[in-house]
């Protein structure tokens, strides 16, 4: 284990430490849902993907407003898409083949 690995008891006292300092109430953060969000993209678009996306998903979370709400349905878009990622993709290099 790297010394830049948190470990798991540890991640709730990061998540709320972070939050704070970012002016967030630590009750608003879903820990699980964002993690779930990341291990869904980084298997099925790639690994680097999943902070990427757990950002974008935040910011369009806060552009809707904010609200536990808002939070959730851009995790379920993003989480859906990266679901149907690989489907799309050998969908989209079929058509593009030549015949």
């Amino acid at each position: 284990m790297s010394d830049r690995t948190l470990p798991p008891e540890a991640l709730d006292d990061w998540a709320r430490a972070a939050a704070e300092r970012l002016g967030l109430d630590p009750d608003d953060v879903p820990i699980t849902l964002i993690l779930d969000l990341a291990r869904d993209v980084a298997h099925g678009v790639a690994r680097p993907a999943a902070p990427l996306t757990a950002f974008l998903a935040g910011l369009a979370a806060g552009r809707a407003g904010g609200s536990p709400a808002d939070v959730e349905s851009a995790v379920a878009e993003v989480v859906t898409l990266a679901k149907t990622w690989g489907e799309k993709r050998d969908v989209s290099s079929e058509r593009s083949e030549p015949r």
